[in-house]
């Protein structure tokens, strides 16, 4: 029988780690637009639109990928997702912006309205609650 080679893949997974990502469980080769799924003992399964999908990893290779993968995903993808989720703690919509801006200006102009009436000797009378 004969099998698909991804030895050209796991080079690719290794040298240019960009050009995959993780969508809805399947690692998406973007430029080839292949896909690939793995279950917990490490067997792949190919999305594509080509006669790929007409041959099967050969075992030992499939297991030899599915490491290649498990690497790629904790020494770049993860990283990257933690990253982008990090920059995205520091940016601000532009109206979240003027909302925060304008609820410290409000906030501000508050106490110092406050502290002007208890410096020209308002004060403001208190009835206790019923």
């Amino acid at each position: 029988m004969s099998y698909l080679d991804v030895s050209p893949m796991m080079v690719a997974l290794r040298t240019m780690p960009e050009e995959f990502e993780v969508r809805e469980g399947w690692l998406h080769h973007s430029p080839s637009r292949h896909s690939f799924a793995f279950d917990r003992e490490g067997q792949v399964r190919l999305r594509a639109e080509c006669n790929c999908v007409h041959l099967s990893v050969e075992r030992h290779q499939a297991k030899e990928l599915f490491e290649t993968y498990q690497s790629w995903q904790a020494n770049y993808w993860q990283p990257l997702l933690i990253n982008q989720e990090f920059a995205s703690h520091f940016h601000r919509s532009p109206l979240r912006n003027a909302l925060i801006q304008m609820t410290a200006w409000l906030h501000n102009r508050l106490l110092q309205r406050r502290h002007t009436d208890v410096a020209v000797g308002r004060t403001t009378a208190m009835s206790p609650a019923e």
